[in-house]
């Protein structure tokens, strides 16, 4: 394809302005991890349903397997790679880790992204508000008891700060 076809996009991504020229088609989670190389972002299932591609967009979470990138121009994204700060992890990774609310990792970034997602909406949830908060994001290694937890924990200690 010409380059006359393809599309300049500029990204505010993790606090850094970010660009780069695409094929209209490009899919936002194509363009994070192949013309960013940021690939904490999964792609899992292409079709929405796993969660593994969740960001942060303008502080909402979507699935960026179902955005195109250029839908994004002059958005604010935040990825699994922008959560920690000075090489310490965020509370919500560091709870993630001392609740074992991970085993093979694929989910979690996503999972993360949903739950900085939700403590920002509700600093305090119950367990049922966890469940709905999470509910796009599929693991199948945990069992989910250890992901709630986690969640838990990190509100509890987000409070705390």
């Amino acid at each position: 394809m010409p380059d006359a076809d393809k599309i300049l996009v500029r990204i505010r991504v993790n606090g850094e302005h970010r660009e780069a020229t695409v094929e209209p088609r490009t899919l936002l989670v194509e363009f994070l991890r192949d013309h960013l190389n940021l690939t904490g972002t999964h792609i899992g299932c292409d079709t929405s349903y796993c969660g593994a591609c969740t960001v942060l967009l303008n502080g909402r979470t979507v699935k960026s397997c179902t955005l195109f990138a250029p839908m994004a121009d002059g958005g604010e994204i935040t990825t699994v790679e922008g959560l920690s700060k000075n090489g310490e992890l965020h509370p919500v990774q560091k709870a993630f880790a001392d609740c074992h609310g991970l085993q093979c990792g694929y989910c979690t970034p996503g999972l993360l992204l949903s739950t900085v997602h939700l403590l920002s909406k509700t600093p305090q949830p119950t367990e049922q508000q966890v469940r709905k908060g999470i509910a796009g994001n599929t693991c199948r290694c945990t069992g989910y008891q250890n992901i709630f937890r986690a969640v838990l924990a990190a509100a509890a200690d987000m409070e705390k700060r």
